[in-house]
């Protein structure tokens, strides 16, 4: 599948799809919950259908709704996968399923898609494991998957590496259900915002834990809770797209459902665009943006916001002066390296950008159509394609059937705005 863009403005309002973030934890945690969850707005994506099928491996019971999730848990009676588990494209099944497996005392094997077997190392989470006297290798002994776990959970202590979150989470999470204590010592500690989203799940559920500057944790194991009622709120790293393409097109268009209090990192993008000038208000659960005014290029540490790298490399070429955006190296080991891959793709289109080891350099740049390739990687297909709304003459991007991982009616939401992308099959 491919995108065919021509430039346009856009206008009118839409709803972003449900947080992927939030919905792969509201199933995770179900699974453990005692009883039956509901889970509501969940996000319909090839990583919540990963995630479900690894739960229904581990013991739970899933009932799928058009509008609902109806998961009946198995507490820490978690059963040994008869199966190998298929993470597909998601890092955090792999993660979070790699470490709640260590609470299981036979052979968990897991293996997902050539990103998740060649680009997205597991190897911090396999050595604090092995620390916490678990059987924790990868297969082909590289650090990749597939992986394959034996619990349980003896030792109290370990160490490991931060710069990625979803190790640290996965083992904050595990460590929850452990028979006794442990405390997780973290150096380097990087992409905070998402251990807050883990940590504001423990805090809703009641499960005890220190935090000390995400350096150290105290996580005091022997969790219970009963099943819950969950409603998934709307992502914002999804609302990133329309809300650049209204930018860089000079329209005026309005996000709805947005929950401010929500604990997502990726809002800070909006406090963001504000400063380089952009005509942004929010009002009653509305984000509002309006045409006009002028953009300038600005330093930013993104490491709390990662996931709008590939995005606000786009804004940057449509800003006045010079925008720098570092602190991003772990951008590299993501779907793809999406440091480079976003460098290489803009320059097709004219860009004037460099990358930098830990982030991007870019210039304010006239960009025009090319010939793209999304490799593979949802949020480089669709910061393309509204690169591609600004840009002169046709774009076409191939390779885009990937956004169904967090946006699968982007296409459908943009065209309804009026942006000039035609789905090619």
């Amino acid at each position: 599948m491919r995108f065919i863009v021509n430039s346009s403005t856009i206008s009118g309002n839409i709803i972003p799809p449900p947080s992927k973030s939030h919905t792969l934890r509201a199933i995770l945690f179900a699974l453990m919950g005692e009883g039956k969850t509901t889970i509501y707005n969940y996000l319909q994506s090839p990583d919540s259908d990963a995630m479900l099928n690894a739960i229904k491996l581990l013991g739970a019971k899933v009932e799928i709704f058009p509008n609902r999730l109806e998961i009946k848990g198995v507490g820490t009676r978690l059963v040994g996968a008869d199966n190998v588990i298929d993470a597909g494209n998601s890092g955090q099944v792999l993660r979070f399923v790699g470490a709640l497996a260590a609470l299981i005392p036979t052979y968990t094997i897991i293996t997902g898609d050539s990103s998740i077997r060649y680009h997205r190392s597991v190897a911090p989470l396999l050595s604090a494991l092995s620390q916490l006297g678990v059987f924790a290798k990868s297969s082909r002994l590289n650090g990749y998957a597939p992986i394959i776990i034996k619990g349980p959970l003896c030792a109290k202590r370990a160490k490991l590496e931060g710069y990625d979150s979803q190790p640290v989470s996965g083992l904050i999470i595990a460590s929850a259900f452990s028979t006794h204590p442990i405390e997780l010592h973290v150096s380097h500690p990087g992409e905070k915002s998402w251990i807050d989203l883990t940590l504001h799940w423990l805090d809703f559920l009641g499960i005890r834990y220190l935090n000390d500057h995400y350096m150290r944790y105290l996580i005091y194991g022997k969790s219970y809770y009963s099943g819950f009622s969950y409603i998934v709120p709307a992502d914002f790293s999804s609302l990133a797209f329309p809300l650049a393409a209204a930018l860089i097109t000079h329209s005026t268009i309005s996000i709805q459902n947005i929950d401010m209090n929500d604990v997502q990192g990726d809002k800070q993008l909006l406090y963001v665009l504000c400063e380089m000038g952009a005509k942004l208000s929010i009002k009653n659960e509305t984000i509002y943006m309006k045409r006009g005014g002028v953009l300038y290029g600005k330093k930013l540490d993104i490491n709390d916001y990662i996931d709008a790298i590939t995005i606000l490399a786009v804004i940057g070429c449509y800003a006045e002066g010079t925008t720098e955006i570092y602190n991003a190296e772990i951008a590299r080991k993501k779907e793809c390296d999406r440091i480079y891959v976003i460098t290489n793709e803009l320059r097709k289109m004219g860009a004037n950008i460099k990358e930098t080891k830990d982030g991007l350099i870019v210039r304010c740049s006239k960009l025009h159509g090319a010939d793209l390739e999304s490799h593979k990687d949802h949020r480089i297909a669709m910061s393309l394609a509204v690169a591609a709304l600004g840009a002169e003459g046709e774009t076409r991007i191939n390779d885009v059937g990937c956004i169904q991982k967090t946006y699968p009616t982007f296409a459908i939401d943009m065209q309804r705005l009026g942006a000039n992308i035609k789905v090619i099959s």
